[in-house]
């Protein structure tokens, strides 16, 4: 084939009309071969070396080649483990910038830059092709007509986030053809998408949907990698989420999300890779540039000073670490990052374990490299961004710690609100903080309440449904003698572990169903629903369904009982009521102080008398029932004299008793307006209670009202 000297940008595989520009970023590479192969992708057709070495890229432009073609990369250079260099040709290696992939991978020892199983481990070399294992590229046409051009650009404030699973949500929903099940073309089912804008949620959280891999040691056992947390391509698309071969089905799914007045968020795993450390597989970045992609151990080869680069940084409990201080390991995430926004149109991000990404050398910096270029970034920045603000490396936890811009998912909101519905002590303080969006964690530097990503369930963890029927984790469908997942749930199964038939137990728990998501989407900060919780989804107390790729993990929309459906009823109550009453998504913090001008504060705490709570009521570990007041008449912004909202009180009782709440005066109305007590089912909103009456507050129930 020919080859013409190219340019060094952009990186990747692009097409010029006249051909393929080739760009491969390596700084210890001493030669970089791209492999053509036919439409199966299953034999070479082609081999050109990259002629041009500018900047640390490897370039050169083969005139004639189209999209569509698919292609591979073998690249040359010193095999030292013990200096952190890992290449070898013999494997056929993803180009890290490719559009596209077809094929699965194949688990083989041929994946392997060492021969297993040799007694000098890692050490040696192995000389065994992987190109029959290994899923090819593909050369990208990204010329798209566009129906809907532009998202909805939901503010913050108003935020809902939905998370939920592209093939998950759709396997099982009669709606869906059974051919588009588990694809993108299935998820852009209108009836779907109804569905979820219905709810009332604005924006949609897609776990992960860039190029994943299942282990070897799940295959074994029959499994999959359900949830994706393993990336591989991060400019390209899982394929088997695809009805057909091509990125435009993405790109049809986000306008028909857009048409819906919906937000798309992608779960993005910019933080580790799957080949693992120095015993993994070597399938892209391992081989093409090893010592500058990943983290390595300091010390020299004789392991003076550390163990030496022969070893991986596992800040991330998966084997290996990106190398986010590395420019060109920056580069290639903000690219990627760039390409889903603009040329993809989605309209944010939720970064897995991102506290490696803000990860110095030294340790992690809210100045590092990787923030200051998302909020440098014109495109970037104007984006949700949203951290997983926590790993398992030094220094891992920082809830809080994020700079101005960023959310940050609260896990302390989700442990606190558990365990104070289920009855523990000492637990209203902490849930008065939630309700105020973790102001001690996030305000500071000008960020607002919205930076609390408020969330009692997600992907990782109980269902809602699971949350209130099962005491302990029942995962044994995982394979590992339910070892797996997390043991303190503060989850409480009401008085029978698993399914029953006791109408007792049923009701407590349906309330207590709703006690939770009455909390979440009523508290400041943006709440967060993981889907199926709408309707009960139950995962069969499985609370690490990673591996579940079946019944297990797939909603159950034809199972949907009268109970779900009256849950379903339940959220759009409690979304309406956060897009009716601004006091309850207000975009400062409150603070509780008295406003000597207005004559009132933005928050009153009331124990159960109708008075304000005192330092005694917060320290004594019994009180379990509060009023939570919101001024509706409080300064709305750093100008506003008075706003015009109307107050709300929310009263929360997690006692195992009927308890009389003196309702409080009501701002400038003489009554109360019943909303929601959750005691009753159906709710029967709209009755009125004049001030300083007494309402019996049902045992595990909550109260709204609304200023008459």
């Amino acid at each position: 084939m020919q080859v013409e000297e190219g340019q060094p940008h952009p990186l990747g595989a692009t097409y010029t009309g006249e051909g393929v520009n080739f760009a491969v970023f390596s700084a210890h590479a001493t030669r970089v071969d791209v492999c053509i192969y036919d439409d199966a992708g299953e034999n070479e057709v082609g081999r050109v070396t990259l002629p041009e070495y500018t900047d640390e890229v490897w370039h050169g432009h083969v005139p004639g080649l189209l999209p569509g073609a698919r292609y591979g990369l073998r690249v040359h250079g010193p095999y030292e483990p013990e200096n952190g260099h890992r290449f070898n040709p013999n494997k056929l290696l993803l180009d890290p910038y490719a559009k596209a992939h077809m094929g699965e991978l194949v688990w083989g020892p041929e994946l392997f830059g060492y021969t297993v199983g040799h007694e000098d481990g890692d050490l040696s070399f192995d000389e065994r092709d992987s190109a029959h294992l290994v899923p090819k590229c593909v050369v990208v046409d990204s010329r798209f007509a566009r129906e809907q051009p532009e998202g909805p650009r939901v503010p913050w404030d108003r935020t809902i986030v939905y998370e939920t699973h592209v093939r998950g949500h759709t396997m099982r929903h009669p709606a869906v053809p059974e051919h588009l099940r588990g694809t993108f073309a299935g998820f852009a089912n209108d009836e779907v998408l109804r569905h979820i804008r219905d709810l009332g949620v604005t924006s949609i959280e897609l776990l992960p949907v860039q190029r994943f891999v299942s282990q070897s040691f799940l295959e074994e056992k029959g499994l999959k990698n359900y949830w994706g947390y393993d990336t591989l391509g991060f400019f390209a698309l899982k394929p088997r989420y695809l009805h057909e071969p091509s990125i435009d089905e993405f790109k049809r799914m986000v306008d028909r999300i857009h048409a819906h007045g919906l937000e798309l968020i992608l779960d993005v795993v910019y933080n580790h890779t799957p080949e693992g450390n120095e015993l993994g597989p070597t399938i892209s970045f391992k081989g093409i540039d090893n010592a500058s992609y990943y983290r390595l151990m300091p010390g020299g080869p004789d392991g003076e000073g550390g163990p030496g680069a022969r070893y991986y940084i596992n800040d991330t409990g998966t084997g290996n670490t990106l190398n986010l201080s590395h420019p060109r390991v920056l580069q290639m995430v903000t690219d990627s990052l760039r390409y889903w926004v603009t040329e993809m149109h989605v309209d944010g991000f939720r970064f897995d374990l991102a506290t490696i990404l803000a990860r110095e050398a030294y340790g992690f910096d809210e100045g590092g490299g990787f923030l200051d270029s998302c909020r440098q970034d014109p495109v970037l920045s104007s984006v949700k961004l949203i951290a997983e603000p926590w790993d398992c490396g030094p220094g891992g936890y920082q809830v809080g710690g994020f700079p101005p811009g960023w959310a940050e998912w609260n896990d302390r909101f989700r442990d606190t609100v558990r365990a104070f519905w289920k009855g523990d002590e000492s637990t209203a303080p902490a849930l008065a903080g939630c309700m105020t969006a973790s102001a001690d964690r996030f305000n500071r530097r000008g960020r607002r309440p919205w930076a609390s990503v408020n969330f009692i369930t997600a992907h990782d963890g109980f269902t809602l449904a699971d949350l209130t029927s099962y005491n302990d984790k029942h995962n044994d469908a995982n394979g590992e003698d339910n070892r797996d997942g997390h043991s303190d749930n503060r989850s409480w199964n009401c008085g029978a572990e698993g399914p029953t038939d006791d109408p007792a137990v049923n009701a407590l728990r349906a309330r207590q169903r709703r006690n939770l998501l009455a909390t979440l989407l009523l508290a400041q900060g943006t709440p967060m629903l993981l889907g199926g919780d709408e309707f009960g989804r139950t995962q069969q107390g499985n609370n690490n369904a990673y591996c579940q790729d079946n019944e297990i993990s797939w909603f159950d929309w034809e199972g949907i009982d009268d109970a779900g459906r009256s849950l379903i009823a339940f959220v759009k109550r409690l979304t309406q009521l956060r897009r009716d009453l601004p006091v309850l998504r207000r975009n400062r913090f409150l603070t509780g102080a008295f406003d000597e001008e207005l004559q009132l504060r933005d928050v009153t705490w009331l124990a159960c008398d109708g008075n304000q709570m005192e330092q005694p009521h917060w320290d004594d570990p019994r009180t379990r029932c509060f009023g939570m007041l919101l001024e509706g008449h409080a300064r709305a912004t750093a100008i506003a004299r008075r706003g015009p909202d109307q107050s709300v009180l929310l009263v929360f009782n997690a006692w195992e008793d009927a308890i009389d709440f003196v309702l409080p005066p009501a701002g400038d109305g003489s009554a109360w307006r019943l909303e929601i007590d959750t005691a009753q089912e159906p709710p029967q909103p709209g009755e009125q209670f004049e001030a300083g009456s007494s309402y019996t507050v049902t045992a595990r129930s909550m109260l709204v009202l609304v200023a008459a």
